[in-house]
């Protein structure tokens, strides 16, 4: 009986379209894992960069020499690019003879957002398809469930004399559908939250390093004016 009733038997005697169910959730959670992990990296990465970068800037160092430093590298991400993005707009407008510091500041705040919108749309990536994976995989699993102990009674209805033994199999392969659907759901849900969060806090780091550095080029531009 613990043979018949193992999880790889079960899926073999289910019918063809809860064995579909099945084979739908197990790619789902098995693409889920793989952004989970994609993602983690990721976004240590960016909060490791963004610390490193915040000690570098704050220490006093040159902002002309460590553009320079920065935008000469190949791929420029993270916060890294929100300085680019504002330095470069700041080195533009003032060269245009621009006599207002606030246009001058103006133009580089938004240069800075359209490079914060990049970078927050950067790191979520596949945050939705994990919030989706986590709200619909309990019903795809249930609808399996549904249809393999509906097949069950019908078969069940056909004889005379019912046993536990005639549809417990039936019942126990259709459940396993519900299963595998709540087995892909959890970890997408709890990996959404926890990295939604993550990305909601690099936002907000970067949005106040934005706010700070235009802070910083309003009164160097207040002061060459």
């Amino acid at each position: 009986m613990s043979a018949e009733l193992s999880i790889f038997d079960l899926f073999l005697q289910a019918s063809l379209l809860v064995k579909s169910v099945m084979l739908i959730l197990l790619a789902f959670s098995v693409a889920c894992w793989a952004m989970i992990f994609q993602r983690k990296k990721a976004l240590d990465q960016a909060s490791t960069q963004l610390k490193q970068f915040e000690d570098k800037f704050w220490s006093g160092a040159d902002l002309t020499k460590l553009y320079n430093e920065i935008s000469s590298r190949q791929q420029v991400q993270g916060i890294e690019s929100l300085f680019v993005a504002g330095f470069k707009e700041f080195a533009r407008l003032r060269k245009s003879n621009i006599q207002s510091p606030q246009a001058i500041v103006d133009g580089t705040h938004r240069a800075m957002r359209v490079a914060l919108s990049r970078e927050v749309d950067s790191l979520e990536t596949h945050l939705p398809f994990m919030a989706t994976v986590g709200s619909i995989s309990p019903y795809i699993g249930l609808f399996g469930t549904v249809w393999g102990i509906m097949n069950s009674f019908i078969a069940l209805g056909a004889v005379q004399q019912a046993t536990l033994a005639m549809v417990a199999p039936g019942i126990a392969e259709a459940l396993v559908a519900t299963a595998m659907g709540l087995f892909a759901a959890i970890p997408a849900v709890m990996a959404f939250n926890r990295f939604s969060h993550k990305v909601e806090k690099l936002e907000n780091s970067y949005g106040n390093f934005m706010e700070e550095f235009s802070s910083i080029l309003h009164r160097q531009s207040a002061i060459e004016h």
